[in-house]
């Protein structure tokens, strides 16, 4: 059972084996070596092994990870018969050679050295899509190992000038993950401080709970000198702790010295040196394959339950992106064009009316931002006109004296007060087509959100020609809104409806100006009994002095304040009239009082238009922009759009879609592999 979890992750690997190690989703249990070029990697790979497969050189000789994945299997099997032959024993697969069994491991060596070569060239290039290698093998213990190029500082020949930057961000990629054991290895006849591979591992595994010690070359140490404090912990300690092994020399591969004899040597060693034999069963290689294949299985139990987790959350993740990303085979493209067009219309109409699923709580969306154009924005706006910061007193004044002709007004002129109200009701047009426009922006930014669906991301051309005709029928939709807008002004300054309930009558409004005017004169007081004098009550707006201004107007008033310019010589000559002659001075109390009046009764019907306004722009902005969008909108689009000749071009999928299917549609392959190998583990 143990084994057969080691197989299980060997498994895994294999099922995510061609998305790459950067998109990998799952961070499966894996032993991953690390040390620096001469620190003796090779070697103890090939050692555990117990076979030469790795390829031999200077510089960088790994430069592309290695995935190996040792399956211990009974002799005598390999064909399904029993064989006494050793070679038919053990033999080598590539992942990316499916089928071929590969028994000359001199041949192994060379198709790795092809395989790195077809991604990396002949330099000294890295790169980090793995190779991935099963060897069967009675010999060895069911175990996986990723080796990693070794670490370089310093580059050479051919090698790229940022090799040391580039070879570490790879390894960080590996040994960065939770779920991998690093197998940091470091020659024993140098300093453990300045251990390149050891300083990776405390980078990211700083309590050293998931890194194991490899120690090589022990046998060339110093005289006299050994690592019994380094295996002890007392130097730098590693949770998994350290094991010294003893590879071959460079003579000894170049004479071809067969690894059988060097593990024995290597036994020989330890069992006989005066420091190590009290230890020799937890030192070598056989102890280290023994020990690593522990570590790994211990660690599989440990994190199964999690990958398993895992597997099935990123499955659905992937799955829902598929979905959206949609199936290359939706239907014709008649009914294609048809359904994303009912249901965009479908969605517009949705997030207008607030029927959407999507209701944001940090955002007014949709057609509560049109309601607050209407309420807040637009009504606000009406609500600021004062027709008094454009209408001066003086201006009033002359507009009544133009309206009285010839002839002084008996009374308050309804002509002038007409004037002005038509005047001032026209100010009402540019907030009514500010608040049009307004409203046509929010429904342009409806349009970009619906836009936003995954849909309309897989079909570019669809979504340019669908954003084309509607922002055009929000256009065409906006000349009849204008004109209504304007002819809403128009009617109300057309015909000024004094009858109306809430108007201030002329009377109300004389006797309230009379009542101020009262208020603002001075009381006389008896100065025995302290009480008010009776005064004489001159209503200033009674039949008997409403009426024509003459000389003899005790406050002097307009005509008066225009002669009192001139003396009496100049008035005798009676001078022709300036060429403009404006209303001018100190206003009469009963002039005053006229204006006061006038104004008031322009405030009442102003305020009258202005609750008319607020109440019937909105509405007409609805029944000609907003409803007839709503109504009219699937339409326009099925009339343009729905076209036998366009309908190709208009489903054209973009590169992104096309390409991103084809990745999730990998990883859901994956991980649905994963899912099926997971299921039965327990």
């Amino acid at each position: 059972m143990d084994q057969h979890l080691i197989s299980t992750v060997n498994r895994l690997q294999d099922a995510f084996a061609t998305l790459g190690p950067t998109s990998n989703p799952i961070d499966l249990p894996q032993i991953t070596v690390v040390g620096s070029q001469s620190s003796g990697k090779s070697s103890v790979l090939e050692n555990i092994v117990g076979r030469d497969f790795l390829p031999r050189g200077t510089g960088i000789v790994t430069r592309r990870p290695l995935v190996l994945q040792l399956i211990n299997r009974a002799k005598g099997t390999a064909n399904g018969t029993s064989s006494e032959s050793s070679e038919g024993d053990e033999w080598g697969e590539f992942l990316h050679l499916p089928g071929q069994k590969i028994y000359d491991f001199g041949k192994i060596r060379e198709e790795i050295v092809r395989e790195t070569e077809s991604k990396t060239g002949k330099n000294a290039g890295i790169s980090a899509n793995p190779i991935n290698l099963r060897i069967f093998s009675p010999n060895v213990l069911t175990l996986t190992l990723v080796d990693l190029p070794g670490l370089t500082k310093v580059p050479v020949g051919d090698q790229p000038k940022d090799i040391e930057r580039q070879i570490k961000e790879m390894v960080l990629k590996y040994i960065t993950k939770p779920n991998a054991i690093i197998l940091a290895v470091t020659a024993a006849n140098t300093d453990l401080a300045n251990s390149d591979g050891l300083k990776l591992a405390r980078e990211v595994d700083p309590e050293g709970t998931r890194t194991i010690g490899v120690l090589t070359k022990v046998d060339l140490m110093d005289q006299g000198t050994d690592v019994v404090d380094i295996l002890a912990g007392r130097v730098i300690p590693l949770r998994l702790g350290y094991v010294p092994v003893i590879n071959r020399g460079q003579r000894d591969i170049e004479q071809g010295k067969a690894i059988s004899s060097a593990l024995e040597h290597e036994r020989d060693y330890f069992e006989n040196h005066p420091s190590y034999r009290a230890k020799a069963q937890y030192c070598g290689t056989p102890f280290l394959a023994r020990k690593l294949n522990m570590i790994l299985m211990h660690h599989i139990k440990a994190t199964l339950p999690d990958i398993k987790q895992r597997i099935q959350s990123t499955l659905s993740k992937y799955q829902a992106e598929l979905a959206q990303l949609g199936d290359n085979t939706l239907g014709t493209p008649s009914n294609i064009v048809l359904n994303v067009i009912t249901e965009f219309c479908n969605e517009y109409r949705t997030i207008l009316d607030g029927n959407s699923q999507e209701l944001s709580s940090l955002e007014l969306s949709g057609g509560a931002r049109i309601s607050f154009v209407f309420h807040e924005l637009y009504s606000n706006g009406i609500k600021s006109v004062d027709p008094f910061d454009q209408v001066k007193d003086v201006d009033i004044r002359t507009i009544l004296y133009n309206s009285s002709g010839s002839s002084p007004a008996l009374f308050v002129g309804t002509t002038a007060f007409e004037v002005i109200v038509k005047q001032q009701i026209k100010r009402f047009e540019d907030p009514g087509l500010k608040c049009v426009t307004l409203v046509y922006d929010e429904l342009v930014r409806i349009l970009s959100q619906v836009l936003q669906k995954p849909i309309f991301k897989r079909y570019p051309v669809l979504k340019e020609r669908l954003l084309s005709v509607v922002i055009q029928f929000f256009k065409q939709s906006l000349v009849p809104t204008n004109k209504l807008v304007q002819d809403l002004v128009a009617m109300e300054a057309a015909y000024i409806n004094t009858g109306h309930p809430d108007f201030l009558t002329g009377h109300r409004a004389m006797a309230i100006v009379n009542e101020r005017m009262q208020a603002s004169k001075p009381v006389q007081v008896d100065p025995k009994t302290g009480k008010p004098l009776p005064v004489a009550q001159k209503d200033p707006m009674s039949p008997v002095t409403i009426g024509g201004v003459g000389p003899s107007d005790e406050n002097g008033g307009f005509f008066n304040s225009f002669f009192a310019t001139k003396n009496k010589k100049k008035m005798a000559m009676m001078e022709a009239p300036p060429a403009v002659l404006k209303a001018s001075g100190v206003l009469s109390e009963r002039e005053t009082a006229e204006t006061e009046v006038i104004k008031l009764l322009i405030s009442s019907y102003f305020n009258i238009v202005k609750r008319t306004m607020i109440d019937m722009v909105p509405k007409a902005i609805m029944l000609n922009l907003v409803i007839f969008s709503k109504d009219e909108m699937q339409r326009e689009l099925l009339e343009k759009l729905y076209k036998s000749d366009v309908l190709e071009d208009l489903l054209k999928e973009s590169d992104f879609t096309v390409n991103r299917r084809k990745e999730v549609q990998k990883m859901v392959d994956s991980l649905q592999t994963a899912s099926e190998i997971v299921t039965g583990v327990n």
